[in-house]
């Protein structure tokens, strides 16, 4: 069975182009673009990982992450923010990665071979 990935961030072509690095190695991918349909996705597809970005256009994606490990253990987080040195503070979380944008496909490739 292929894994499933949910990519939360308000830039469509971002997106579209993780998307499509994501499909050519056989995941099956959805986008989300709000809070709300990130919660709407968790909830319905149940990914096995999540790319959440912080500034979406309905509030700070990042601040769902506690609710989100609460419901859902297993799942993989990667958090994404251009600006993430700026951004507040995470909780330490042994299935949570934060990483800068923009992201590299060399750094995508360490991680999903």
């Amino acid at each position: 069975m292929r894994q499933k990935i949910l990519i939360v961030d308000d830039e469509a072509e971002y997106c579209m182009l993780l998307k499509n690095y994501f499909q050519v190695k056989n995941y099956q991918v959805s986008c989300a673009f709000t809070m709300k349909e990130c919660q709407q996705f968790l909830e319905e597809a149940h990914p096995d990982i999540l790319f959440l970005d912080n500034n979406l256009p309905d509030g700070k994606g990042w601040s769902l992450v506690n609710s989100i490990i609460n419901k859902f253990p297993a799942l993989k987080i990667y958090l994404i923010s251009a600006h993430h040195k700026n951004s507040d503070p995470v909780i330490e979380h042994n299935n949570v990665t934060v990483w800068e944008k923009p992201i590299s496909f060399n750094l995508l490739n360490q991680f999903f071979k």
